[in-house]
């Protein structure tokens, strides 16, 4: 393993922290971000939402169960949640060679070499993450032997095209048709509704979905700002016009929002965490959950027949959407979090149960 100290991580602002290499040896730039989960690095890593970041793990052993195999079931890498690392570099305070669990394959540092991404620690990943809470979520670059690159805002690209899926594809022969629209989904999503009766028909962020029939209509997760996926909410639109149940999930929530004529904006450092507590409005009972977004819907802006469906406890923030007399709802948290929690993956037999109700098969 490469040890060279002669790779940094530069900040906008200037902060310089000083490294060492475990990935690939590259230089690279983006938006840094840091994530409080304790576990689930392989997850977080294949996670689409995380187009164009550089991440902080702050969690400060990592590496240490390597990475799994990647088995296939129903057409779905099991212990991934997509097909290919989407993060721009990863940063963590200590890192180990030595990996060790039954299921391991090999270690994190070749599967950041095997995607051409680079790696750091020996970072302060707590004084890191104390300046991106003070500061805010902030540009910055790894610059690995002196090889230095331009600072770049991924937020200026519509990254949902980058890794929304190009063709139409189906999953699972179950009962009922969800017609999914994949801004970056997940695939433990597709994997829940399979595994509640669903033939699961993935689409590409920008189809025409007036050309498909579906029992019901589902809006993945994804990276970016939202209002760069014009397309994806006016087809939204279009589909209010009806009653077929709808249910969007992190950047679903955000573009169903925009669509019933709400705003969105940009948080201060995003909710990126195995730990956030919400509550449903009107309710007493609090859920921990799983967050990756950087974006948020403005509840002040909900208006008509739309309104909170669910509150972050920490900052108030919107975790959720519902239309008040037709059954559109979202969750800005992920009910299907891998490597968990789970306390709000009732929220898939919500939208099924709908989904059986309004079919009537």
């Amino acid at each position: 393993m490469e040890t060279t100290r002669n790779i940094k991580l530069i900040l906008e602002d200037g902060t310089e922290f000083s490294g060492k290499s475990f990935g690939s040896p590259e230089s690279v730039s983006g938006e840094v971000v840091f994530n409080t989960a304790m576990t689930g690095y392989p997850e977080s890593l294949t996670d689409p939402s995380y187009k164009g970041q550089i991440l902080v793990l702050t969690y400060p052993l990592i590496g240490n169960y390597g990475v799994p195999g990647d088995l296939k079931s129903d057409g779905l890498y099991r212990h991934y949640e997509s097909y290919a690392l989407h993060i721009s570099g990863l940063i963590v305070s200590d890192y180990t060679e030595e990996y060790s669990h039954w299921n391991a394959v090999k270690s994190l540092g070749d599967w950041l070499k095997e995607f051409k991404i680079p790696g750091i620690y020996g970072i302060d990943t707590r004084e890191l993450t104390k300046i991106l809470r003070e500061k805010g979520t902030m540009l910055g670059k790894i610059v690995y032997q002196d090889q230095d690159v331009e600072l770049y805002d991924p937020n200026r690209d519509n990254l949902v095209a980058q890794v929304s899926v190009r063709e139409r594809k189906v999953f699972g022969n179950g009962k009922y048709k969800i017609l999914l629209i994949d801004c970056g989904v997940k695939y433990n999503i597709i994997r829940n509704l399979i595994s509640r009766d669903a033939t699961v028909i993935t689409v590409p962020w920008d189809w025409d979905i007036t050309q498909e029939e579906y029992d019901g209509l589902f809006i993945s997760n994804g990276p970016g700002d939202p209002k760069q996926c014009t397309v994806t909410i006016e087809n939204l639109k279009k589909a209010y016009q009806g009653d077929k149940p709808i249910y969007g999930i992190c950047l679903g929530n955000q573009l169903m929002a925009l669509a019933s004529g709400a705003d969105t904006y940009k948080l201060k450092y995003g909710h990126r965490s195995h730990n956030q507590p919400v509550i449903q409005v009107g309710g007493v009972k609090s859920f921990i959950t799983s967050q990756n977004h950087g974006f948020a819907t403005d509840n002040d802006t909900l208006t008509g027949e739309w309104e909170p469906l669910f509150i972050n406890l920490n900052d108030e923030t919107n975790e959720g959407v519902q239309h008040k007399s037709k059954p559109f709802f979202s969750s800005q948290f992920h009910p299907e979090a891998s490597s968990g929690p789970t306390d709000t993956e009732f929220l898939f037999d919500m939208f099924m149960d709908t989904v059986k109700k309004y079919a009537g098969k």
